[in-house]
């Protein structure tokens, strides 16, 4: 009578020693079950991912909307909104550019007069033009077959960069894709931009143009100073992609402190000339990739392909442009903005100097999010420790005000060269 309760029992643990065996090898062997969790693992942050850029989108949605509220009621309290409409009508119903440049053309073959070589590419944008002007009065305009292409050396979303030879000088060469100046109306208008505010420079830290061959949609190419090739980027993080997991945790920065802080100097010093300028150069795109060295690792602010002129007084009323993980804030929100813009990515650039570490590679945020923190004032790159020295907690410091969320309390440029100078004095 007693021994049922026993034998029950023992049978009662010997099932249960056996489904935990079972669960136990379902979770611990090799199966198909682990390829599930892992697929699953990827959908979830694929997931995550598509909600980050529709909060995103939705957030840019949002401001693009009540900014052009303002720019109405800005053009109905000033009387010019129909003045707008009525430009634009105009417009549709005006010849084309091209087409008159073509009815000039055979009007002169007409005449029995053989057409200029050069006049065969005639620019149709009125920038561009003018630009072209300036170049051929100034003495820096290049004829295509004065240069002799090499080996491609980079490669950006509109350009090719060759290294190349002129005049018996080893130039570099950015030739502007052909088929963007031909699918893009607004093309031409970007590269005489580009080209108006790079031929004003003469810095010694400032790409230095050295000629411009303007000649849509072929033969529209810029030719600079050939430096080492090597930009800021690979200077700090080795010239090969790594993957995210390879930068964890982040290496102790190679090379000395002092030498960062004076890399720096040179691009603050460098955007101090752009900003003071009359009217004032909003370079837009400060990163490292944008920053040249030379055979001395000198640097050379590089690429204005996003570069505008901003008049004493405006504020950059244009959109978001640049990359998200430099940008501002402001410029995110598709808010007006100011040169102050650059000092923010400065921020970011001066603390990925410091740390040697990439942007937010601490988090699992990709573009999208990051933006979308950033915009929100949740997010900044990770600082370095303040407590080291006095010189790493200036550095701290003017990281910290160069990218605060306030415009107006970020530092000129010119007050950036003074406090980095001073930290040089700190470490020397």
């Amino acid at each position: 009578m007693e021994s049922t309760p026993t034998g029950n029992g023992q049978r009662t643990r010997h099932e249960h020693r056996g489904l935990r065996g079972r669960l136990a090898g379902i979770f611990s062997s090799p199966s198909p079950n682990h390829d599930c969790c892992e697929q699953v693992a990827k959908l979830k942050e694929e997931l995550q991912r598509q909600s980050d850029l529709k909060e995103t989108y939705k957030a840019r949605l949002e401001n693009a909307q009540e900014y052009l509220r303002f720019c109405l009621e800005v053009a109905q309290e000033h009387g010019f909104l129909h003045l707008m409409s009525a430009a634009s009508n105009d417009e549709q119903h005006s010849p084309r550019i091209d087409d008159d440049a073509e009815a000039v053309a055979a009007a002169d073959d007409e005449d029995g007069d053989e057409e200029p070589e050069s006049m065969e590419a005639l620019p149709c944008d009125p920038y561009l033009a003018a630009t072209r002007d300036l170049a051929a009065q100034h003495g820096w305009s290049v004829a295509p077959d004065e240069i002799e292409l090499q080996e491609a050396i980079g490669r950006g979303t509109t350009a090719d960069i060759h290294r190349a030879t002129w005049r018996g000088l080893d130039v570099a060469v950015k030739w502007i894709r052909p088929e963007l100046l031909r699918s893009n109306p607004s093309a031409e208008a970007f590269f005489a931009q580009e080209l108006d505010v790079l031929s004003r420079q003469r810095h010694p830290h400032v790409l230095r143009l050295m000629g411009a061959c303007l000649r849509p949609p072929d033969s529209c190419f810029l030719v600079t100073e050939l430096l080492s090739g090597a930009t800021l980027g690979e200077w700090l993080h080795g010239g090969k992609e790594r993957r995210r997991k390879e930068l964890l945790p982040p290496p102790s920065p190679a090379r000395p402190l002092a030498q960062r802080v004076s890399m720096a100097l040179e691009i603050a010093l460098a955007m101090r000339h752009l900003h003071e300028q009359t009217p004032r150069v909003l370079h837009r795109d400060l990163k490292p990739s944008n920053v040249l060295l030379d055979a001395d690792s000198r640097a050379r602010v590089a690429d204005f392909g996003h570069a505008r002129f901003l008049p004493d007084g405006a504020q950059a009323l244009t959109g978001e442009t640049g990359t998200y993980v430099y940008m501002a804030p402001e410029v995110i929100r598709c808010e007006p903005y100011t040169e102050k813009c650059d000092v923010y990515s400065f921020g970011v650039m001066l603390n990925e100097l410091v740390t040697g570490e990439h942007p937010y590679i601490d988090t699992s945020y990709g573009p999208s999010k990051i933006a979308l923190e950033v915009a929100d004032g949740k997010l900044r790159p990770r600082l370095p420790e303040s407590d080291a020295d006095a010189a790493t907690g200036a550095l701290v410091d003017l990281i910290c005000r160069a990218w605060d969320a306030e415009p107006s309390r970020r530092p000129s440029f010119a007050a950036i060269t003074v406090a980095l100078r001073g930290i040089q004095e700190q470490l020397a």
